[in-house]
């Protein structure tokens, strides 16, 4: 195979390898799984990937676990899970959209590989075709941690907007549907977690806006994923003065049923608030992107933070929204108020809460989630809590109704 280019290092972005008015395309390129495989070589893997249209795309690795991540404009890849079973050193594939105009594909490896060649091939066919490499855990782990080079990342706007005094003008929240694109979260009954909450966070929204003393942004307005810390950039853009995520997980351990108002803390309630806690703060894996490290840095100092104004805050809001959801006579959770160490929490200057608008694992709760009349009735309830509490906020800091 002749390759267009080719490439002997791990980290690459080849959206140049295209003539441009494949850079303008508007439709989407589609996966042929029939002419599409992969095998391994000595120790190594060899990829080949057919779309129909050459479009522009990039690959990188990351670690902790070892993964290949390969971006596309707009690709359609159905009928990509039949790949995996061809090859031992490939433990996981998954693809779906990464932002608008951009799908991502994720191929996580047994062990670490390095990218040895890299090329789109386009006469008769576009097919991209990668050599993977056996490397030491060592070389691995250094490119990885290469920093992302310039346009990888999501854009991130440099002015943050002021948050407005308490109790000045309508109050500003975020809503973050949890999920979204190539990370859909629970799943039962042919229902996933992201689009059940983009759907109840665009009623949430109406209900906010109708009232008149809300603004509302959102982290995502169709099935996209966001990665953590953008959400946590959007709420500092926005100027939030309330971060609120939704979230519908299934949990098998400890009892899993009705709403449940989570809070940040370094402690979790239970165990199964930290395994839920685990669990949401590794979605990022699932779009190449991990915290983990991050967060071993700086959690202590944003705890440190929380505590002083933020917690105090946090805590009645949290209490609010328990008081205006069972006066709605909506079932929570026998602990409707718990705390875990949930990543998307770590603003410690945004009150910000994370609600488990019920459980996929209990039937009982999915069927209320697709109920419009009860999802009509819960944002109803959200939206009495947080005006309750912001009468409160701004009677603590003195201003005057």
């Amino acid at each position: 195979m002749t390759f267009c280019r080719v490439i002997a290092t791990v980290l690459v972005v080849l959206a140049g390898l295209v003539a441009a008015s494949a850079q303008d395309l508007s439709a989407l390129a589609h996966f042929d799984p029939a002419k599409s495989q992969l095998s391994d070589q000595g120790g190594g893997l060899d990829v080949v990937l057919s779309i129909s249209q050459p479009v522009p795309w990039r690959v990188r690795v990351l670690d902790q676990p070892p993964r290949l991540i390969m971006d596309f404009r707009e690709v359609d890849w159905a009928g990509l899970e039949a790949m995996q079973k061809a090859s031992s050193l490939v433990t996981g594939m998954r693809a779906g959209v990464f932002r608008p105009g951009w799908s991502r594909l994720v191929m996580d490896l047994k062990g670490p590989m390095l990218v040895a060649q890299a090329g789109m091939v386009t006469d008769g066919g576009t097919v991209v075709h990668l050599v993977l490499a056996p490397a030491s855990q060592a070389d691995f782990a250094a490119k990885a941690a290469e920093p992302e080079p310039q346009g990888w990342a999501l854009p991130v706007a440099a002015a943050l907007k002021p948050v407005p005094p308490r109790g000045k003008g309508p109050l500003i929240v975020v809503l973050d549907p949890g999920h979204g694109g190539i990370d859909p979260g629970a799943e039962r009954d042919g229902q996933s977690e992201a689009k059940l909450m983009i759907v109840f966070a665009r009623e949430l929204k109406e209900v906010l806006l109708r009232d008149g003393g809300f603004k509302v942004v959102m982290t995502r307005e169709d099935d996209t994923f966001v990665p953590l810390e953008t959400r946590i950039s959007i709420a500092h853009q926005a100027g939030a003065q309330v971060f609120l995520a939704l979230h519908a997980d299934a949990l098998a351990e400890g009892e899993a049923m009705g709403a449940t108002v989570y809070s940040l803390s370094d402690e979790a309630s239970d165990e199964a608030s930290a395994t839920l806690a685990e669990r949401h703060n590794r979605d990022d894996l699932l779009a190449g992107v991990d915290l983990q490290q991050q967060d071993d840095l700086v959690a202590e100092v944003l705890m440190d933070m929380a505590r002083t104004e933020t917690k105090p805050r946090t805590t009645r809001l949290a209490q609010a929204l328990v008081v205006s959801i069972k006066a709605a006579g909506i079932k929570m959770h026998r602990q409707p108020h718990q705390e875990a160490s949930f990543s998307v929490l770590k603003s410690p200057d945004i009150p910000s809460l994370l609600l488990e608008l019920g459980f996929l694992s209990s039937a009982n709760d999915l069927a209320r989630l697709m109920d419009a009349d009860w999802r009509q009735k819960m944002a109803l309830a959200i939206r009495d809590g947080l005006k309750a509490w912001a009468v409160a906020d701004a009677a603590q800091a003195g201003v005057a109704p």
